[in-house]
């Protein structure tokens, strides 16, 4: 199969930093390309080569500046070429240029979240003219998927899900002598939805029960404001946190290993979560809200603690009071936590059920 892969335009493939739409684009392909020839069309920075040949993959990188730029110069590079399957990752509104292109190619649509489906990003309209030339939407849980089905139910026959992965070999567990000091971990853009105010509040009320709780909080964000104004709210609420910044994505494995559990007080509908499972194999049970896709990793009481009433900080509280002061459901959710990881949700098994799909549709 030939199978080319036009990624968004805010990052490159493979992404130094945050980037989890481009890592998930990486890290499949490595696992597709040995059967199969990948091409993956991606944005183009100073630092990087404007071609790389890795295995079967081919990353071809192009000039941005704004979305309409960047998918002009990504159609140039590679139109008149054939491809078996077009995937188009999180970009919907991508669909009807590429289409234009490529009149008799099958497109598929990987979508990693409601955003550029829903305002003020575009409209139910227009979304729904652009899935109409896709042959496949392909959501990264059931969960997307199912919100994909209710918002436009004349496509519902193109839906499908797969579940995305981890590195096992690079996120993996250390040992740690004692759980004297309980280590919570956030890591995640600071944006509202995300729910870290909800997490500064939790982690006061449970050091009233657990004095030596620590925090720290990995993420960046386009908006300084926010991440002054989550400052702000620590030193009112009187609590110790680490801000450490937008960490390299070479560096997120031992951030994970410095801590016990990570904490993800999402507000609104998480498709996904690459964060919990990149946790989970580092053998960090997970704390979060039973929204979105996230029950499909997080199994409670299995590998991590699910809260429902993930708006309420008390609600947290207990949780990880839960996890600090009792060590032997600690380390069983531990260690479910890294097996189901390395299970459930390797990238191998991402990159199979993908090319069993589109072979399906071929």
């Amino acid at each position: 199969m030939k199978l080319l892969i036009i990624a968004p335009e805010q990052n490159t493939v493979p992404p130094p930093i945050g980037g989890s739409v481009e890592n998930s684009i990486y890290q499949i392909t490595k696992h597709i390309s040995n059967k199969h020839r990948v091409t993956i069309v991606s944005l183009w920075r100073k630092h990087l080569p404007r071609k790389s040949i890795i295995n079967n993959t081919t990353i071809l990188r192009v000039r941005g500046g704004s979305k309409r730029k960047y998918l002009r110069n990504a159609i140039a590079k590679v139109k008149g070429n054939r491809y078996d399957f077009i995937q188009i990752d999180n970009r919907p509104g991508f669909v009807t240029q590429v289409r234009k292109a490529f009149p008799t190619t099958r497109i598929s649509v990987f979508m990693h979240s409601m955003i550029f489906v829903c305002p003020p990003m575009t409209t139910k309209r227009k979304a729904n003219a652009d899935f109409r030339s896709a042959k496949l939407i392909i959501g990264n849980s059931k969960s997307l998927q199912r919100s994909l089905m209710k918002r436009f139910p004349a496509h519902k026959s193109k839906m499908k899900f797969v579940h995305l992965g981890v590195d096992t070999r690079k996120f993996y567990p250390s040992r740690k002598a004692s759980v004297k000091s309980f280590h919570l971990l956030f890591a995640g853009r600071l944006i509202p939805r995300k729910g870290v105010p909800v997490l500064l509040k939790a982690y006061k009320k449970a050091r009233k029960s657990v004095p030596s709780l620590r925090l720290s909080i990995a993420g960046g964000t386009w908006k300084p404001a926010y991440k002054a104004f989550l400052k702000k709210t620590a030193r009112r609420l009187n609590v110790p946190v680490r801000f450490k910044g937008n960490l390299s994505r070479n560096k997120m494995p031992q951030f994970y290993r410095s801590g016990h559990c990570v904490v993800c007080p999402s507000q609104q509908h998480e498709a996904f979560g690459l964060v919990n499972v990149e946790a989970m194999s580092c053998g960090l049970p997970v704390i979060a809200s039973r929204i979105g896709g996230i029950p499909e990793i997080i199994k409670h009481g299995r590998n991590g603690l699910l809260v429902t009433a993930y708006r309420k900080p008390s609600a947290f509280a207990s949780q990880i009071i839960k996890l600090a002061k009792h060590p032997k459901l600690y380390k069983s959710l531990s260690i479910r936590a890294r097996r189901d990881a390395a299970n459930k949700f390797s990238w191998k098994r991402t990159a199979k059920r993908l090319v069993g799909i589109y072979a399906r549709k071929s």
